[in-house]
């Protein structure tokens, strides 16, 4: 059990009804979670509001409760606390509960629109491979060394953080490379949480039906560096147009990193191929099996995060050309009649262009692209039609079909991502609101040497609809329906 007056520490209160030097036994901000002597932290969420379940977690044997507005009435022997932000009152409670565990090891936050996952997994896996014990927060799974457990968002919630970072230390990791996303920080998730560092990929149009605005996404991400110490540092790309709006106000050190710009970490592509890309860091030469502008960008900024941590330079090129792709980003297969498969994350407009762009380049202009793609519902609606005139625009045949719908209708999204289609590029799409039929039909059009690109999902292994996930795996899909084309 702990002090309530401990884990209340550097929490901001406006007001105090009760007893603080109690003690507790759990915090929780589910009233369906809290048990006898608990804390419950009332959050205003954007579907339901904590504060009506305060009773009720009460009647469950709440001994305190972490309120933004208290109630009329007050229940004798019960403790209330009011905060400002219940968020992150809950964040900064978290981290005093499991003893403040990012203070025992070097946490380093990605934030950006793409590339968080990619950076964050490999830079795990990079120092992995140097010999240490690492811990990854990502999008994907979080790892505690060598152990695995799952996650469901990008930045799961502070007790997760937490709990999970706990554990790390624990087990004696030196690194954790934490996933950041824009949900994450508004939402203070990570607040309390101390970073050694953070680096930032990039910016384009994504979540602007929760940020509403570019300019608040964009300040947003912000909010990372800001709150960075002196002691920390601050790495951003310096060709991406909001790199150096990352570092306006950090006390960190500064570090940037570019393919174009003259930076204190600079990159060069010298040669691209489909299995892989040769390129210059620091005028030497690596070979890398991940290809595209974009991984360069993502393999520069793990290099130049690997040598600010300490790691040997040429120690760091010779780990970086053993990585491997991350599930969902860019994987590829090649079938037996010569048909390229990529499935990739793209689920913004500028990851698909990117993507598009990066295949592209590597046809010798002979071969089709078949894109298949789809927006989510329940997101950012001002993306589907510049997602379906980027698809139509630069493949050879788009098809348009069904992405996690959730309680949107999939027609209705098709026809708005149909809406940026222009007239010319209008006979090369197809409309198969059916996800797995679209892949399968990709596959019967495709011919030798063709490229089908399956964007969108990426590393995920379910369909939403409606509040249920079915089990899909456009990877499994799009292999599957290949090998049947081949028997």
């Amino acid at each position: 059990m702990k002090l309530l007056k401990d884990i209340l520490y550097g929490v901001s209160l406006a007001a105090v009804s009760g007893n603080t030097t109690v003690m507790i036994n759990h915090l929780h901000f589910d009233s369906r979670k809290v048990e006898m002597d608990d804390v419950f932290v009332a959050i205003k969420g954007l579907i339901t509001d904590g504060h009506k379940y305060i009773q009720k977690a009460i009647n469950q044997g709440a001994k305190a409760i972490v309120c933004e507005k208290l109630p009329e009435l007050l229940v004798n022997g019960i403790t209330y606390l009011e905060v400002d932000n219940g968020n992150k009152a809950l964040a900064i409670m978290a981290s005093n509960y499991y003893d403040n565990p990012s203070k025992n090891l070097k946490l380093v936050g990605v934030t950006g629109t793409n590339g968080k996952t990619t950076v964050s997994t490999l830079l795990y896996s990079l120092f992995k491979k140097a010999g240490y014990k690492v811990g990854l927060i990502s999008t994907i799974k979080i790892m505690v060394d060598e152990t695995e457990h799952t996650t469901s968002h990008t930045t799961p919630d502070a007790m997760v953080i937490n709990k999970h970072l706990h554990l790390m230390s624990e087990e004696g990791v030196e690194f954790c490379f934490m996933e950041v996303s824009s949900h994450g920080i508004h939402q203070k998730r990570a607040e309390g949480l101390h970073f050694e560092g953070a680096i930032f990929t990039n910016l384009s149009h994504d979540h602007l039906d929760y940020h509403k605005t570019f300019a608040a996404y964009r300040d947003t991400k912000k909010q990372l560096f800001d709150g960075l110490s002196k002691t920390a540092f601050a790495l951003t790309n310096l060709d991406d147009k909001n790199g150096m709006v990352m570092l306006q106000n950090t006390k960190a050190k500064k570090y940037t990193y570019a393919l174009k710009s003259f930076a204190d970490y600079r990159g060069q592509i010298l040669e691209n191929q489909l299995n892989g890309q040769l390129l210059k860091i620091d005028e030497n030469e690596l070979w890398s099996k991940l290809i595209g502008d974009f991984n360069a960008y993502n393999l520069l900024a793990i290099y130049a995060t690997a040598d600010i941590l300490g790691l040997e330079k040429l120690e760091i090129l010779r780990l970086i050309s053993e990585l491997e792709n991350v599930d969902g980003r860019f994987q590829y297969f090649i079938s037996k009649e010569k048909i390229t498969a990529i499935v990739d994350y793209a689920h913004t407009p500028d990851a698909l262009k990117n993507v598009l762009i990066t295949i592209n380049a590597l046809r010798t202009g002979n071969e089709n692209v078949i894109t298949v793609v789809g927006c989510g519902g329940d997101r950012d609606k001002s993306k589907r039609p510049v997602m379906g005139h980027i698809a139509s625009e630069m493949s050879n045949q788009a098809i348009f079909t069904s992405d996690n719908p959730r309680t949107e209708s999939p027609e209705v999204i098709i026809e708005e991502m149909e809406a940026g289609v222009e007239p010319q590029n209008a006979k090369k799409i197809l409309v198969i609101e059916n996800r797995k039929q679209a892949i399968k039909t990709a596959c019967k059009l495709a011919s030798a040497n063709d490229i089908i690109l399956v964007a969108g999902k990426g590393h995920e292994n379910y369909q939403e609809t409606n509040g249920k996930r079915i089990d899909f795996d456009d990877f499994k899909e799009v292999k599957a329906a290949l090998n049947s084309l081949n028997k």
